[in-house]
């Protein structure tokens, strides 16, 4: 049976304090702070997965990758796989697209959507991975979401509270720490996640 490392959760009262980003020492030891295997980013629609996933994926120097992405890529339109084939085939790809991605050797950051721990097979599998839970508010969400490429929001604004409190469960049994994209700015969160990776050293 693997062990689990217990779970963390980071709630910073107010912005953090301005200091650089950390960064991987000058002799090259900094690869050897970093998982060996994928660094798995997970929590609602808008939440920042994307963004602050692309933002640490640069900072440490490793592939960041997009599973709604490769779906696009090899299956085509999200919205249309869930129109022409129904939303069980959709988790259904989805879920072999996030175990291949995760299966890549070394670091590499992977954002999930929002809904991909409906899946047991994709629960069971992040048990032994790092993995991140970004949270927010609808509130946070609806300041600063593109309604144009968010039809879901724009016709149902009541719908991103009742989907996380379906999920929330599943989130937060399979994060390993969570960090809130609504109390801190882009900086201050990529900031702690690389501190929290770095922390990990060994772990994983």
């Amino acid at each position: 049976m693997s062990h689990r490392p217990s779970r963390r959760v980071v709630r910073a009262a107010g912005p953090p304090q301005s200091r650089p980003l950390p960064a991987p020492p000058r002799d090259g030891s900094g690869a050897s702070r970093l998982p060996r295997k994928a660094i798995v980013f997970v929590g609602p629609m808008a939440a920042g997965k994307t963004s602050i996933g692309k933002r640490v994926a640069k900072e440490l120097g490793v592939p960041f990758i997009d599973t709604d992405s490769q779906i696009v890529q090899r299956h085509g339109a999200i919205t249309e796989i869930f129109a022409q084939r129904g939303e069980a085939e959709f988790r259904r790809i989805e879920a072999d697209v996030v175990a291949r991605e995760i299966a890549e050797p070394g670091a590499r950051i992977v954002s999930l959507g929002g809904g991909a721990l409906t899946t047991a097979q994709t629960r069971e599998i992040l048990r032994d991975y790092p993995v991140i839970l970004l949270m927010t508010t609808e509130r946070a969400v609806m300041k600063t979401v593109n309604l144009a490429k968010r039809p879901l929001l724009r016709d149902d604004p009541g719908a991103w509270s009742r989907i996380l409190e379906q999920r929330r469960p599943q989130y937060e049994a399979a994060a390993k720490v969570t960090f809130r994209t609504d109390k801190n700015s882009k900086e201050g969160i990529t900031r702690m996640i690389i501190d929290w990776i770095y922390q990990q050293s060994g772990k994983y």
